[in-house]
């Protein structure tokens, strides 16, 4: 309580708040206008709800994509175009790789560098996902709409418009707002599904059982509780892997390397240091096949072996004597890739070789540990470690809803699976929001105290 108070006291923090909930406002408005001339069908609404590389660009866009919204993009092509950039600078084109190695000016040249293959990528990522809906009938076009190359290139560039406005608005939230502004887009649509899919919850087991008589009505009040403590242990679960760290301790020697000098301290490595990246990741490739077959042919796009694809499809097999056995394929090689990534991303942003010659520059050292290449070995042999923990940890609750569907366990109503990208996305922003909120918090008292004089 006293902490809303003291939130509530800070004009910065007010402020900071209330434009970000106007930019969300706003994008939320971009989000229910749909491209004009277009209308979604009952395919595109059963689509987003069964868990597939689709309802996960929907997710990616803030919700935008389920009506064929003007900002159906949203951040994706941004996102893309940011790994991207990021993998290339590792060593890769030698260009990006020395731009990342000179400061401020090197960010301003590669975020440059990430607009413009922002719009390459939301071009051809936008006409991917026009022919994918053509082909599988989401939407549908007035008679007066324009045919051929126009109708193309006018969807194209009102999605690529969109795309480049949501972007911006992303950027308006992070120099201005709460959080990072791309993850408060999506976070933004992920919150949006919470109160529906509850109040789903409560019509399945409460509303509908009044009319079924008192035992009908216990057993659904049962399930509905069981069901939101099953939500509340997810959410549990999630904080204490975004929280979870191995703490490596730490000393730096003092001047002349003297030991009364020296002042430990810890090298914190998040069980979960990729965060949401390698789910977002594996996604894009699991989305490639369909829309590299939306550009060849309708017919190459409802191919039948795409379904290996699709994550929430279990995919017939043949067996001896014509008989038929089913395997989720997609399941396994979205939870491969989930893995194979999370543990990439990890050493991305915990490379231990530049953290050894980090150390051994600035005079740290790890107690009992050799600097230089024993410090790499140990560092790396920790991270693989702690990552192999949270890179499972983050498998298993992106695959959550989908198991929960191929098992049937909601029935025909899979969006009351729970867990998955969305869960994550929602706790790792908020824990976001709470940090800068402290720190913003800690620098007003910081503040109040050199006003008073100092501590006495």
């Amino acid at each position: 309580m006293k902490k809303f108070v003291s939130i509530f006291k800070n004009k910065e923090i007010v402020g900071r708040i209330f434009f970000t909930v106007m930019i969300i406002f706003v994008i939320r408005i971009g989000a229910a206008i749909t491209v004009p001339g277009i209308k979604a069908t009952e395919a595109l609404n059963n689509a987003m709800n069964s868990g597939n590389a689709i309802s996960l660009m929907n997710l990616m866009g803030g919700g935008a994509l389920s009506n064929f919204s003007v900002l159906a993009l949203g951040v994706s092509p941004y996102i893309t175009a940011q790994i991207i950039i990021q993998l290339l600078s590792k060593d890769v084109l030698p260009a990006l790789t020395e731009l990342s190695k000179q400061g401020e000016y090197g960010r301003k040249k590669s975020e440059m560098a990430t607009r413009y293959l922002t719009l390459l990528l939301g071009a051809v990522q936008s006409y991917g996902i026009i022919r994918t809906m053509e082909n599988n009938n989401y939407i549908e076009f007035s008679s007066s709409f324009p045919e051929g190359f126009w109708r193309y290139a006018y969807l194209v560039t009102v999605m690529l418009a969109g795309a480049m406005l949501t972007m911006w608005l992303g950027d308006q939230i992070t120099e201005k707002g709460l959080g990072n502004g791309i993850s408060v887009v999506i976070f933004a649509g992920c919150v949006r599904s919470l109160p529906v899919q509850i109040s789903t919850a409560w019509s399945k087991w409460i509303v509908q059982n009044q009319s079924h008589g008192a035992n009908e009505l216990i057993k659904g009040s049962f399930q509905f509780a069981l069901y939101i403590l099953l939500f509340v242990l997810i959410t549990a679960f999630v904080v204490f892997i975004e929280l979870s760290r191995r703490k490596i301790p730490v000393q730096h020697a003092g001047k002349g390397g003297s030991a009364a000098m020296a002042r430990a301290s810890f090298l914190p490595l998040k069980v979960n240091s990729a965060g949401v990246m390698p789910i977002i990741f594996s996604s894009s490739i699991m989305m490639a096949p369909s829309v590299i077959a939306s550009f060849i042919s309708g017919e190459a796009a409802n191919a039948s072996w795409l379904g290996v694809f699709n994550y929430s499809q279990m995919f017939e097999m043949p067996w001896f004597n014509g008989g038929k056995w089913y395997m989720p394929w997609g399941l396994i090689i979205y939870t491969t890739l989930n893995l194979l990534f999370a543990f990439f991303y990890a050493q991305m942003e915990i490379d231990p070789a530049t953290l050894a010659d980090n150390f051994q520059k600035n005079g740290s050292y790890i107690p009992g540990i050799r600097p230089g290449k024993e410090t790499e070995r140990y560092v790396g042999k920790v991270l693989n470690r702690v990552t192999c923990i949270g890179a499972f940890a983050l498998a298993f609750i992106a695959a959550l809803p989908v198991i929960f569907t191929l098992a049937g366990a909601f029935g025909n109503q899979t969006n009351l699976a729970i867990g998955g990208t969305g869960m994550i996305i929602i706790v790792g922003v908020a824990l976001e929001m709470n940090a800068q909120i402290d720190g913003l918090l800690a620098g007003k008292s910081f503040e109040q105290v050199q006003a008073g004089g100092g501590i006495n």
